[in-house]
């Protein structure tokens, strides 16, 4: 298969470089910049798994020439229209699109540039990032994709596409996609929530009084939407989410915090914002949820009113 990854950042460069390693047909559609850098350097991986340095195909938006069969697109929420544009030229009659995006409101967008038929179901699991470099650095050995049809009829071409990505990387299918994703985002929403609004990583929040009880109360908020939203996290993914939420030595936080702290745009809407208003749409009370959007969007307004100042 012909695989067109959008970006070569961190999640996309990291997938896509591993598969170029190991034969896939696979090319980045990226800026001018960024390809000239790869055209250059290629992919620089760091990992724990083993470094990787390899030459791959790399093209600009006006340099498509032909539809690709499968288009991967891992870029930040908030820059979904521009990715919609730019990906646009490259989706044919018969190509499946595989969005690896957090939440779920990625899906009805995509759904109305390209048509339900083409849109799969998609999650990853990575924590990596983008050094100035073009250096792509994994953090942990965790790194994972999932994909799965949301149609029986997509059944077919979804299965192609994992038999085309597990050459390289760890895919895995899943006939039950739609509920993975929840359970990737109960658990996020959670993290990311409760780690932006203290400021603080899990361990300092769970060591403070009443912090291992604000940290359950909110994960149960979570748990909540999802459950009346029709998927009900399973038992292990409970399970899992409090014994690292509640990590009284848990040096970690989420990567939404790390963008806040250097002063970068949040997934806020996505990630945390339609987790309430789903809740809100079915009476689920999300008082700590609220608290903390409130939280994301006053640093959103702070974030663009520095930007009208030009600072």
């Amino acid at each position: 298969m012909k695989l067109l990854f959008l970006g070569a950042g961190a999640t996309g460069g990291y997938f896509g470089g591993r598969l170029a390693k190991a034969g896939a047909d696979v090319t980045f559609l990226v800026r001018p910049k960024r390809r000239d850098q790869l055209a250059r350097d290629g992919i620089k991986i760091e990992s724990a798994d083993g470094d990787l340095q390899t030459s791959v195909k790399a093209i600009t938006q006006e340099e498509i020439r032909t539809p690709f069969d499968a288009i991967i697109v891992s870029a930040k929420a908030y820059d979904l229209d521009g990715a919609i544009a730019t990906i646009r030229p490259a989706v044919g009659e018969t190509s499946l699109v595989l969005p690896l995006l957090n939440g779920m409101k990625h899906l009805d967008a995509l759904d109305t540039a390209f048509g339900s038929a083409r849109v799969l179901g998609g999650t990853c699991h990575i924590s990596a990032m983008l050094a100035e470099d073009g250096t792509i650095r994994q953090f942990g050995q965790l790194a994972s994709l999932t994909l799965g049809p949301r149609f029986a009829e997509q059944k077919v071409g979804t299965l192609k596409l994992h038999e085309a990505l597990t050459i390289g990387i760890e895919a895995r299918y899943s006939d039950t996609i739609v509920a993975a994703m929840w359970e990737k985002w109960f658990f996020l929403a959670t993290f990311a929530a409760a780690t932006c609004l203290m400021r603080a990583p899990v361990g300092d929040i769970v060591r403070a009084a009443h912090g291992a009880e604000f940290m359950n109360n909110l994960l149960n908020e979570c748990i909540a939407v999802a459950t009346v939203n029709g998927y009900p996290p399973q038992a292990a993914a409970v399970d899992f989410a409090r014994t690292f939420l509640l990590d009284p030595e848990s040096t970690l936080s989420a990567s939404m915090l790390r963008d806040i702290q250097r002063g970068g745009r949040i997934e806020a809407d996505q990630i945390v914002g339609d987790m309430i208003s789903r809740g809100h749409e079915r009476a689920i009370a999300t008082p700590l949820l609220d608290m903390a959007y409130l939280n994301l969007l006053a640093y959103q307004n702070h974030l663009a009113a520095e930007g009208s100042r030009g600072r």
